[in-house]
This record gives C-alpha cells, structure tokens and sequence, in this order.
C-alpha cells in the first residue's frame, strides 16, 4: 500500500481530533515486532532500542525500544558531546562492538551504569544517518551473552539496523518538514509579529519538559512525550486564516471580534487535516496527537474554555500538557502589552488557576518540579528586543 493511500476520512458530525483512520501501529510496536524476527535467527538479542538525536539542544533522548526481561530505561536524555565514543561514531559514520561491556563499555553516563546494572555483557551500536549525513539518533542491541555480536551476526543484523533508520527516518523527517514549513507560513502570514520562533522553541521544550514529568503516573511512553514535542510548535497554525487587522488588534476585542478570534482553533483543525493528506502523515502512529493539541488546547477543565467547552478527561492529556506550557510561556516572557512576570509569579498563577478547576494539577506539578530546567528554557530561548508576542 502507497502512503498516499493512507487518507482521512471523518465521520460526519464527528470531533475532528477523536477521529482516526484505521489505527496504524506505533513505531514502538513496529520495532518490537522487528526484535522477535531478530531473536528467531538471533535468540540472545535482548534489547534493541534507539534514542533520538536533536541537533539544537545537542541531546540524545530515548525513543522507542524492545526490552526483555528488565524495565526499559525511559525518560532519559544526555548531551551527544558528553559522550566521546558515540560523538566519533556519528562523525566517523561507523558502527561498534563490544564483546564484554564489565570491561570495555565507555564513559560513566546514566545510560552507561544501567546497561552493566542490567547485566548486559554485549553490545553493536549503530549510528542512524539520513543521505546527507545528518545523525537521526543511535540504534543500540545489547545481549546479556558476552561476545555474541561477531561479524556473522552483524552482518545478520545490518539489514534490521537499515530497516530501523528508515523508518523513523521517514516519520521524524515527515513531521520536521511539516513543522518548518508551516514556520514559514507562519512568516509570511505576519505571524511573526504574534508569535515568534523563540516563543514557539520555548513552548515546545516546555511541553516536554512537562510531559517527562508525567511519564511514570500517566504511563507515557518516549515515543509520544518526542511526538508531542515535535508537534507543539503548531499548536496556533490555525491563527495563519485571522485576518491581520484583527490579529495585531491593540487592546481588547469586542464580543464579536473575540469570537472570530477563537475561530482560529476550528481553522487549525481544518489546515491540519489538509496538511496530514499533502505531507502523506496518514500512517504516523502518533498523528492524533497532533490533531488532538491543535483542536483543545484552549480547553479548560471546567468547560470555560474554547471552542467546545470541554470538561475534565473529555480533553486529551496531549492538550491539557500544551495549554499549561503556553501559559505558562504568555505569564513568563515579555508581550506588546506587559512585561514579563518572574517565574514564582507565573507558577503562582498556574496553581491559582488549578485551585479555580481550569488546569490539570499534575502538569503544573511537573512544570514545578522542572523548574531549574524551564529557567534554563527561558534563559536560553529568549525573544529579540525588537520581539514582542500577542496572545
């Protein structure tokens, strides 16, 4: 079957970010399934997993894995130059093995210490690289026998590894292209005068941040905390169809012109559909979650929010996790028409608007508990003088 295939249809009548094709599996299911074709003709691979590589925060962070017989390690992140032996690999374009990790495994990382705490014994690492040479992330198989990865059997295991790169070659570079492409729309529609690039890298790492937080109380898998991640930024695409007068209006809107304004949810909703067909995004596992943002995330949880009045669960946890960080981000950093407030200042509103039954109190605590982490956000992803965001 072609991608292109693969299309949308709703349901009349039906809430555009409920609605799903027939359910694809996720990358995580694929790569499961891909480990038990590998231990029919290597039974003592015991772990095939793969972190992601982002170039901007120079992080390499867990995505997808296959794990027998121990906890997979979850929610773990560490900086590419932090690690000599895994920054040569991606710059030399080379695999590697080792034969008894006790002795010859590299570094002190996290990582690292788990992977003898687990009693892992072997190891062949493979770099993920796209055509140019860009690193995608690594893709790790480990084995609890020692020596087991001789050159028969990675010569076994090249054609998984292939396997593996392109696939979340094809999906990680699909929804990187739509996101940067609607970044340009975005300039030249003059959202850049409402929101601009560092107001949405702060969000999107905030939403992150959040969704970590929450990975071990909600059962979060790494796949979807990256996939919320790399979808946060077009959380407003909708806001592309206001018209300009209207969206860089100075002062309050009138009940009308607010409600025109809050069209721009069902707007996004509709370019979002267009887009999952022309980008051929039908067969991502995680693409609800993209529409799921775009349609709530000015849902709140006592039904006061837009444009459905949704109540409590009724909105998605991928929603609820980007409406605290925009918050969060419109309290903290500067706007045409205020300063920006300290941090204490915006925690303290989050929580006064948990008290009221508007935010979901477990994403507010993950915020705060990742404070020191979104200060460095902050910090880091800082408007330009001359910038300013309208929300």
């Amino acid at each position: 079957m072609n991608l292109s295939d693969l299309t949308f249809a709703p349901t009349p009548g039906a809430r555009p970010w409920a609605i799903a094709a027939a359910r694809t599996a996720s990358l995580g299911e694929r790569i499961g399934a891909l480990h038990e074709q590998i231990r029919r003709i290597v039974p003592a691979v015991d772990r095939m997993a793969c972190a992601l590589y982002d170039p901007q925060d120079d992080m390499l962070k867990t995505f997808v894995n296959s794990t027998l017989g121990n906890e997979p390690l979850r929610t773990y992140q560490y900086p590419l130059s932090a690690s000599p032996s895994l920054l040569a690999l991606a710059k030399a374009a080379q695999t590697r093995v080792i034969h008894h990790i006790p002795d010859e495994l590299p570094g002190d990382s996290q990582h690292s210490r788990w992977v003898r705490e687990q009693g892992y014994l072997s190891s062949y690492t493979v770099p993920l690289l796209q055509r140019g040479g860009e690193l995608d992330g690594f893709l790790f198989f480990d084995s609890r026998t020692a020596g087991l990865f001789t050159e028969a059997v990675v010569a076994q295991l090249q054609v998984y590894a292939q396997l593996v790169g392109m696939m979340i070659s094809h999906e990680v570079t699909a929804i990187q292209a739509l996101v940067g492409s609607m970044r340009v729309a975005r300039d030249f529609a003059h959202l850049r005068d409402v929101e601009t690039g560092a107001h949405l890298d702060r969000m999107a790492r905030y939403v992150r941040l959040i969704a970590r937080g929450l990975a071990a109380r909600h059962g979060l898998e790494d796949e979807f905390i990256e996939l919320l991640f790399l979808f946060a930024p077009l959380h407003d695409i909708g806001k592309i169809g206001v018209p300009d007068a209207l969206l860089l209006k100075p002062g309050r809107f009138t009940p009308e012109e607010r409600q025109q304004m809050q069209r721009h949810v069902d707007l996004g909703s509709e370019m979002i559909e267009r887009l999952i067909q022309d980008f051929q995004l039908g067969s991502v596992a995680g693409i609800d979650i993209l529409r799921q943002l775009v349609a709530c995330h000015h849902e709140f949880l006592d039904g006061s929010g837009y444009p459905r009045g949704l109540r409590g669960e009724a909105i998605p946890l991928a929603a609820r996790i980007v409406t605290v960080a925009d918050i969060f981000d419109a309290l903290s950093s500067r706007r045409v028409y205020k300063g920006p407030q300290p941090v204490d200042t915006a925690l303290a509103t989050l929580d006064e608007m948990v008290a009221a039954g508007q935010l979901d109190a477990d994403c507010v605590a993950a915020l705060r508990a990742g404070r020191a982490e979104a200060e460095q956000i902050l910090t880091r992803f800082q408007d330009q003088p001359d910038e300013a965001v309208l929300a």
